[in-house]
C-alpha cells in the first residue's frame, strides 16, 4: 500500500512539474525606467495557493546599509540579521507582523527571527537613522523582488489563472496597489506592472539631511 501511496504521489508530482513554467517580471516607471526592489506575486485564482517550504533569509549590514533593502518571505519563514560593519547596530521593528530590538556586535549574526503574520515590516538601526529595509511577508507561492533591471523570474509556477500584485517601499500610501491578471501556461508566461513615480528613496533623504546639518 505505501509504495502504491508513493508511486501516486510521484506520478501526481510529476504532471505538475510537467506543467509548471516560467514567468517573467518586468517593472518600470511611467517613464519605462527599471524600478528595482519591488515586489510581485501571483494569487491563484483556480485553485487553493500551495504549500511551500520555510526557509530562512538573511539581511546584511554593510557600509552602514541593509542589504537587501526589501526581502520577500512567507509566514513560516525565518529572517538572520548579520552585522559586516566594524561599528555595532541596533536593529528594530515596531510593525504590527514584527516587533523586534536586538544590539549586534563587529560580525555577529541575529538568531532566526520567525515571521508568522503577513503584511510588511519596516526594520531600522536606532543608532543610525539613515539604514531601512522591509521585509515583505505574503502567502502567495510565488513572489519575488525584482533585481536592478527591473526584472525577476519565477519558477516552476503551475499553469492556471492569478492575480498578479505589486507594490514597493515607495510607492504613495494613498495610491491603489497595481493589480492584473495573468494566465500561465505550460511554457510560462510574464507580467509587466508600469507603476506611478515613486517618492524619494528615505535612505538618500537621511544622507542628505545629515549633509546640511
Amino acid at each position: 500500500m505505501f509504495r502504491l501511496i508513493a508511486a501516486a504521489t510521484t506520478i501526481a508530482l510529476s504532471a505538475s512539474l510537467a506543467h509548471a513554467g516560467e514567468v517573467r517580471v518586468q517593472v518600470v516607471d511611467v517613464d519605462g525606467h527599471p524600478v528595482a526592489d519591488a515586489v510581485v506575486s501571483l494569487s491563484p485564482v483556480d485553485k487553493a495557493p500551495r504549500a511551500v517550504h520555510a526557509v530562512t533569509r538573511n539581511v546584511d549590514q554593510k557600509a552602514q546599509t541593509f542589504i537587501p533593502y526589501v526581502t520577500a518571505l512567507h509566514p513560516g519563514d525565518s529572517v538572520v540579521f548579520r552585522n559586516s560593519d566594524d561599528i555595532d547596530h541596533q536593529v528594530y521593528s515596531v510593525s504590527d507582523i514584527a516587533r523586534f530590538e536586538f544590539v549586534l556586535d563587529t560580525g555577529e549574526s541575529s538568531k532566526p527571527l520567525k515571521v508568522d503574520k503577513t503584511g510588511v515590516a519596516a526594520v531600522g538601526c536606532n543608532i543610525h537613522d539613515r539604514m531601512l529595509t522591509y521585509l515583505y511577508v505574503t502567502k502567495d507561492p510565488d513572489v519575488v523582488v525584482t533585481d536592478a533591471k527591473g526584472e525577476a523570474r519565477m519558477e516552476g509556477v503551475p499553469a492556471g489563472h492569478y492575480t498578479a500584485h505589486a507594490w514597493h517601499p515607495q510607492l504613495r500610501p494613498a495610491i491603489t496597489l497595481p493589480i492584473q491578471d495573468v494566465m500561465v501556461g505550460a511554457d510560462g508566461g510574464s507580467v509587466r506592472f508600469i507603476v506611478a513615480p515613486l517618492l524619494p528613496d528615505p535612505r538618500t533623504a537621511m544622507d542628505h539631511m545629515s549633509m546640511g546639518s
